[in-house]
This record gives structure tokens, C-alpha cells and sequence, in this order.
């Protein structure tokens, strides 16, 4: 499950302790921008304002000068001299003296001028305690306890996980639902998760049973369907081979024979339609128009009295290496519909170098039912007897099922065209 529940969680801890890490930092900088530029500026002034009431009290008072402050006091009308060359240019106020390591504040009175002095590594070093240390050690609180957390939620989701691995590995055909049954389940699988592995459970037999009856209905709807048409088959052929068969009766037993044969190869259709995608029916090579013309022949006897030619026309040869019985149904499905859909004019098949087409000059049909065509029980015009509005569905999916494209074009009043493409 690479884009599964644990996952998810595992990214959204991560995102989640990356932008606390962000913000935590951020907030660790600010405070050690405002230990250096603003809590040591208030001691400054701080300790510049209680120098001046001392010295108010008795100007003997030296300037302030601790392990972490200097003082220099220029009175008013002396000379600046005395000061140290980088603070004899400073106007007052506070500065930053980057070269210099150092923090100054300039404090002017009508006594004098006063510069105290804090070292910026005594500043840095205050940052880093109060500030830095803590911000890491509220890091280290943060990714402890998102670890586990994280742990503690993967093993919440773990079940899950595991429910998710076991059904990804079910064959569709035959799933293996026995490892989800309630007596072999995990101990640790309880509550919720439990009950979704016996809901799995009972969903995996009921896709198993179902798999099952399908198979059975397919073999046995094969044989069954085959034995009474096996039998139509060899009566029919016996009773053709009679040179004193009236002629009216000959035809209709071809009929019978031809009906026959069609039914053979819906059949074979049908149980290719069922059948799982790996397993292909038997293919041949054969040459398309002797299909074709059988199945024309067909489709002259569904045409019956009405004024409608169907023809054959042959532009180039067409060698298939493909299940016959298959190209017939689908050729059966092809002129059945346009035989029902055409009253007048002609219904064509065109063999070509890479396709079959058929056309007629039929009622057509529009845009948006054109688009719907290959749809189960979709009819351009219902008001017609003819069809179930199966035989184009059928079309499609025999085609998909062997690599071969459908086009359809059609316009009302002047007919529909479908080719089957053989890629």
C-alpha cells in the first residue's frame, strides 16, 4: 500500500513536526534578537539612569565599570579625548558596534555625556542560554513525543494494514478468504477492525461462491446448448444428402442448417464473453470473404419482400489469423441490424486491406444516439419490433476482447456505416 493509511499518518507527523520545528526556531531567533537588542538596551538605560541620580548626589561618582559593563563620562565643556577612538564618533542613542563586539548606548545630559559599553558576546551568551538552549530543548520534547505518537497511531493502524496486504493478494477467480475466517484471525485484531475482516470475510465467500457458479454455468450451458443443435446438425446434413429433396424443402433445411451455425458461434461468443481474460479460444487463419458471403447469405433471408439489395464488395484480400466463429457473430450482429433498420435501398459489406464495413441506407441516427449505440439495451428508434438492443453492445465488447476497433458514422434519413478495424 505505498499510498496507504500508515503512510499518511507518517507524512502527516512529518509535516507536522517540521512546522513546529519552524516556528519553534523562529520564535528561539526572535528571542535572541530581543535579549541583544532589546533587554540589553534596558539594562543600558536602566543602569545609565541610576548613574545620573548618583551623580546628582556627588559628582565624584565614577562611571559604572562591572564584569559586564564599561562607563566613560565626557562632562559638558571637556573634551572627548579620553574615549576610546570607535566611540568618539557615536551620536546619542543605541548602537550596535559589529567590528567592535560591542553593545553601546550614548546618554546625553546637561552634566554630560555618558557611554556604557556591554560586551556583545556577553549578549550572545546570554541569547544562547536563554533563548537557544531552550528552544532545543523544547525541540527535542516536540520530536520525542511526536515519535510516539507516531508509534503508538502506526500500531493503531497496523490492522489495517494487515487486512488491506492480505485482501490486495486474493486471486479475483478464487480468493483465499480462509485466512480472514474469525478462528484465524490475529488476537491483537479487535473491535472495529475485527468486524471489518469478518464483513471482508463474507464478501470474499460470497465473490468465491458466485466465481464459482458462473464457471459451472459456463461449462454447463456449453454443453448443454450444443448436444440439441449437434443433433439439428446431423439430422439436417442426413436429410440434405437425399438426391429426391423437393427444392423448397432443401432450401428450408440450409436455413435450418445455416440457423444452426449461428446459434454455434452465439454460443461460443457468449462463453468467450464469460470466460477469464487469459484463456483464448481456438484461432485460424481464413480468408474473410468466404465468411462474409455466408453471412450475406444469411442476411438476403431476413431482408425477405422488402426492396433491399445486399452485397458484397470486395476492394482488397483480407487473410485473418483469428476465431472465425467470433468475426461471424459479430458480422451476424452487424447485418442483422442493418436489415431491421433499412426498409428500402441497400445494405453493403466492404472488405478492405485492415477492415470489414458495414453499411446501409437505413433511417440512421442521430449525434446522440450514435453516441449511445454501443450500449446494452439502447435503440435508436424503439417503436421497431426487430432487436433487443444487445447486438451492437455485443460488437463492442467481442472487439475489445480481441484487439479490434469499432467506428460507427451514421446521419438520419441517410443511413449508418460500422467498420471493425483488425489492428
Amino acid at each position: 500500500m505505498p499510498h496507504g493509511l500508515p503512510r499518511k499518518i507518517r507524512l502527516a507527523f512529518i509535516l507536522q513536526t517540521v512546522l513546529a520545528s519552524l516556528a519553534i526556531l523562529m520564535g528561539g531567533y526572535l528571542v535572541s534578537l530581543v535579549i541583544k537588542h532589546g533587554l540589553v538596551r534596558s539594562v543600558l538605560e536602566d543602569e545609565a539612569g541610576h548613574y545620573w541620580q548618583l551623580y546628582e548626589a556627588s559628582a565624584a561618582q565614577p562611571p559604572p565599570n562591572t564584569a559586564n559593563i564599561r562607563g566613560y563620562l565626557v562632562p559638558t565643556g571637556r573634551s572627548s579625548l579620553s574615549l576610546p577612538d570607535n566611540l568618539r564618533p557615536l551620536a546619542p542613542g543605541y548602537h550596535e558596534l559589529v567590528n567592535d563586539n560591542q553593545l553601546v548606548l550614548v546618554d546625553q545630559r546637561e552634566s554630560g555625556r555618558l557611554y556604557l559599553v556591554f560586551m556583545r558576546s556577553q549578549a550572545e551568551r546570554m541569547a544562547f542560554w536563554f533563548g537557544i538552549v531552550p528552544v532545543l530543548l523544547i525541540l527535542l520534547a516536540i520530536y520525542a513525543v511526536s515519535w510516539i505518537t507516531y508509534r503508538a497511531s502506526k500500531r493503531l493502524v497496523s490492522p489495517i494494514n494487515w487486512l488491506a496486504r492480505r485482501v490486495a493478494h486474493w486471486d479475483p477467480r478464487n480468493p483465499d478468504v480462509e485466512e480472514l475466517a474469525p478462528a484465524r484471525l490475529p488476537p491483537d485484531l479487535q473491535g472495529e477492525t475485527r468486524q471489518l475482516a469478518s464483513a471482508l470475510h463474507s464478501l470474499g465467500v460470497r465473490v468465491r461462491d458466485h466465481v464459482a457458479r458462473e464457471r459451472n454455468f459456463t461449462r454447463d450451458a456449453s454443453h448443454e446448448l450444443r448436444t440439441p443443435l449437434t443433433v439439428i446438425r446431423v439430422a439436417t446434413d442426413m436429410a440434405t444428402a437425399d438426391p429426391d429433396l423437393p427444392p423448397r424443402l432443401d432450401r428450408s433445411l440450409r436455413r435450418i442448417q445455416r440457423a444452426g451455425r449461428d446459434m454455434e458461434a452465439v454460443i461460443d461468443a457468449f462463453l468467450i464473453l464469460a470466460r477469464e481474460a487469459e484463456i483464448e479460444p481456438q484461432s485460424e487463419a481464413f480468408d474473410a470473404a468466404d465468411l462474409v458471403e455466408d453471412e450475406v447469405e444469411s442476411a438476403r433471408e431476413l431482408v425477405g419482400n422488402r426492396p433491399v439489395r445486399v452485397d458484397i464488395l470486395r476492394t482488397a484480400d483480407l487473410q485473418l489469423f483469428a476465431p472465425p466463429r467470433v468475426l461471424r457473430v459479430v458480422l451476424s450482429n452487424l447485418l442483422r441490424n442493418a436489415c431491421a433498420y433499412t426498409d428500402e435501398g441497400r445494405v453493403e459489406v466492404e472488405i478492405g486491406a485492415d477492415r470489414i464495413t458495414v453499411r446501409d441506407t437505413g433511417i440512421g441516427m442521430t449525434p446522440e444516439a450514435a453516441a449511445r449505440a454501443f450500449e446494452p439495451f439502447y435503440r435508436a428508434d424503439p417503436t421497431r419490433p426487430q432487436g433487443t438492443g444487445l447486438g451492437l453492445s455485443i460488437v463492442r465488447r467481442l472487439c475489445d476482447r480481441f484487439g479490434w476497433r469499432t467506428e460507427l458514422t451514421s446521419e438520419p434519413g441517410v443511413g449508418t456505416s460500422v467498420s471493425v478495424i483488425f489492428l
